[in-house]
């Protein structure tokens, strides 16, 4: 081999070998934010009560207002990173938890039911994204826990290769494409869902604001008129 071969095969190994790094240290750092994501979540009411011992009323709103934006952005980056799981190219060739396309998809539709209705005065909200984001969790934390990373133990051998999208004895896991497929197509529903509320909702408030731009004005009406 000429020099220049060789020199672009190392490159190409070390950058293949680099990404396949970062996506699993990405894959294996998401339990964190998995917890993290329901530790805020499911710590709402100690928010609430920390807020009414709040004397000043400025801290309280800080307050708030950093809950608030913690607990939303650790939920957008948590689905941010699971887009790994709708890669056919990444799923096919990686070792990955089998439910995690299924986990992504619930974690959209925690999302969406925040997105949609009132989380944070609405109980029946609060508790529906509650179970979402449990499903998901749940479905994320069980095959990565003693599928993905329980691969020495022999006496779970047998689960890590059902919940496992790639093992080294058995090969590509035939539930694994199909699964993420099924999953993409809810997600596609989902954001097509998402879009159509947010236009229908945006020509309803433009129609009601036109509507009083062009009502008429009645004399006597305004501040100051006779």
């Amino acid at each position: 081999m000429k020099p220049d071969d060789i020199a672009t095969a190392i490159m190409n190994a070390l950058v293949q070998g680099g990404s396949q790094w970062l996506i699993a240290t990405l894959v294996a750092f998401l339990p964190v934010l998995w917890t993290t994501a329901l530790m805020l979540h499911l710590g709402r009411p100690y928010v609430l009560r920390t807020l009414r011992r709040c004397g000043l009323r400025l801290g309280a709103d800080i307050w708030w207002m950093s809950y608030l934006l913690m607990r939303d952005a650790v939920l957008l980056i948590t689905l941010g990173i699971s887009w790994f799981y709708f890669d056919p190219n990444l799923v096919a060739t990686l070792s990955f938890p089998l439910t995690g396309p299924l986990a992504a998809l619930f974690l959209l539709l925690a999302l969406a039911v925040k997105m949609t209705r009132r989380v944070d005065d609405d109980v029946n909200a609060y508790r529906l994204t509650t179970v979402f984001l449990i499903i998901g969790a749940t479905l994320y934390y069980i095959p990565l826990v003693f599928a993905i990373e329980a691969g020495s133990q022999d006496y779970l051998s047998g689960f890590g290769h059902a919940f496992s999208t790639v093992s080294a004895d058995t090969g590509l896991n035939p539930a694994a494409l199909p699964i993420m497929w099924i999953s993409l197509v809810g997600v596609v529903l989902v954001v097509a869902w998402l879009f159509i509320r947010v236009l229908v909702n945006a020509n309803r408030t433009m129609a009601k604001r036109l509507k009083r731009e062009q009502a008429p004005i009645v004399p006597g009406s305004a501040v100051g008129g006779e």
